[in-house]
């Protein structure tokens, strides 16, 4: 199984709200599947996963930063693409705290703009009362460990 780096970014707002995209697949492996996700993706050629980190966060939201800090979590997990291709998915996760921010999909492949049909802020509440599939799955606790959440006394 080919390994696949890729860098995924913890995107909070002012209000303690993390930033996730919706995919909507209609055609291909994974014809029918809908999830929330962080966005990142693959990392590149000689990139490295700061740098991937970077790259994806220009491309998927228009946010320019010159740093995404040290990587605060990592997963490993089998994927499976949408052409079919399952890959051992090893996943960086950085944290970008924005504020007042408007999305641009300028950067967007056909594919993304084939199947990443919204976005939504969400709270731990929502997140805790979805019976929307989300990914990561630990995605809350992740967050609540870097301390970028916290829960009501």
């Amino acid at each position: 199984m080919r390994q696949r780096p890729s860098a995924r970014l913890l995107i909070t707002d002012s209000l303690g709200r993390v930033l996730l995209f919706r995919f909507e697949h209609k055609t291909g492996a994974l014809a029918g599947m809908t999830y929330w996700a962080t966005p990142g993706g693959g990392v590149e050629g000689g990139e490295t996963f700061e740098e991937a980190a970077i790259r994806e966060l220009w491309e998927e939201t228009g946010i320019r930063v010159d740093d995404v800090g040290c990587q605060i979590a990592r997963r490993q997990v089998v994927f499976q693409l949408s052409n079919g291709e399952h890959v051992h998915e090893d996943e960086r996760y950085f944290h970008v705290q924005v504020s007042g921010i408007h999305l641009s999909t300028t950067g967007w492949t056909a594919y993304e703009l084939e199947c990443m049909t919204g976005h939504h802020w969400w709270t731990l509440e929502e997140l805790e009362q979805t019976v929307e599939q989300v990914s990561p799955e630990n995605l809350g606790g992740m967050l609540e460990a870097l301390g970028a959440w916290r829960r009501p006394a």
